[in-house]
């Protein structure tokens, strides 16, 4: 058998891994979700069926399959029809991408479906055509709630991606590279990139609520609002594909944070002191850290309450996007003038710490850019008019 042949077999066979993966891992996620939200609101979560309710998610799973698929009268049955299998594919299609492990460390495989030198910029892409998923789903519904929910997320995530793709920015510009495993090996040598870019990753946090529509940003199906936005005319496995896409893409933020900020698959060297090599276990690694932000997206879900729409996209374009660009702005001053005069990294953590500190702290001043509306004003009336009030 040809090399290529069994090369393209074996990428083939990880792609396949990494779906069946992250579909199961979906569906499981639905469930730890509800016990977690359950046990932050006092009160019982999912525990009927199976022990413990572990086999709620093949009930959900057996109820979507086999409930009657309803479609819009005016619905554009094609379109309709496509739109949560394009998000659910390239949900699937930008995890792949990331690194799970040292080459060659998975049974003598490599532990990634694809390896770019754009990696970041080829998973930034992908996650941005889901929105293409949303938005035609609430086109070719053939319904005005859908469509308003299209409109909305839309607009929301050309609005954060520019934030979320300034605040890495700086990041890149250290690393020197856009290529995963160069940025995982670099914070290997140096050190974790939140320890200096400590700022850049609170923004890149925020914009990833938004990116995967998460609680407080899930504004394209706000219940109180348009119904449920896009998903208003969907039903039955059509409506799975669009919370698998979530789930998915709410996966592959928190590895990418991970993999940018944390150390991606790498563990604490120290460790090896205990247990040599562990720090360059394979999968381990990354799924602790994962598993870390899935936690923490899904604790900030019961904690805060959801945005205005207006209020969403003025923090974005008034407050998010600005202090992503003046971080830009710092990490090539630094770069260009105190790194050459030899000034380490750690003057650039303290800054970073600062401006985060900063922004805490005057944060009851700028709460008004995003928080108050603007109120017109009206003209003074001076004088009694003509004919009475």
């Amino acid at each position: 058998m040809p090399d290529w042949l069994i090369a393209a077999l074996i990428t083939l066979l990880k792609a396949v891994l990494v779906a069946l993966g992250l579909l199961t891992a979906f569906a499981y996620m639905t469930l730890v979700e509800r016990r977690l939200l359950a046990r932050m609101q006092i009160r019982w979560g999912p525990n009927r069926v199976g022990p413990m309710g572990l086999l709620q998610p093949l009930a959900d799973a057996i109820k979507s399959i086999f409930k009657e698929d309803l479609t819009v009268t005016l619905a554009d049955k094609l379109v309709y029809t496509l739109a949560p299998i394009l998000a659910i594919g390239m949900a699937l299609t930008a995890f792949g991408g990331i690194p799970a492990g040292p080459a060659g460390s998975l049974f003598g495989a490599d532990p990634w479906v694809y390896n770019l030198d754009a990696g970041i910029l080829a998973l930034l892409a992908l996650t941005s055509m889901g929105v293409y998923g949303i938005f035609l789903g609430g086109w070719a519904s053939g319904s005005k709630y859908p469509m308003l929910g299209a409109l909305r997320s839309s607009a929301q995530m050309i609005s954060y991606e520019l934030g979320m793709g300034l605040s890495v920015l700086g990041t890149l510009m250290l690393m020197g590279s856009t290529n995963f495993r160069v940025i995982v090996e670099v914070q290997a040598l140096q050190g974790w990139t939140v320890l200096f870019q400590v700022f850049a990753f609170a923004l890149f946090l925020v914009s990833s609520f938004a990116e995967v529509n998460r609680t407080p940003f899930d504004l394209p199906e706000a219940e109180q609002e348009i119904v449920a936005g896009y998903l208003t005319e969907y039903s039955a496995i059509k409506w799975a594909l669009f919370q698998m896409a979530e789930y998915v893409n709410m996966m592959t933020a928190s590895a990418l944070m991970a993999t940018l900020f944390f150390g991606g698959y790498r563990g604490p060297v120290f460790l090896d002191g205990l247990i040599p090599g562990i720090s360059s276990w394979p999968i381990i690694w990354l799924v602790v850290k994962i598993g870390f932000f899935l936690f923490l997206f899904i604790w900030v879900r019961a904690t805060l309450p959801r945005l205005r729409y207006d209020q969403l996209m003025r923090f974005g374009w008034k407050l998010l996007l600005p202090l992503a660009l003046g971080n830009t702005m710092l990490v090539a001053f630094y770069l260009a003038f105190l790194r050459p005069s030899g000034l380490g990294l750690w003057f650039l953590g303290l800054l970073s710490l600062a401006a985060l500190l900063g922004l805490f702290v005057m944060g009851d001043r700028v709460r008004g850019l995003w928080s108050a509306p603007a109120v017109p004003k009206m003209p003074v009336k001076t004088t009694r008019p003509v004919g009475g009030d």
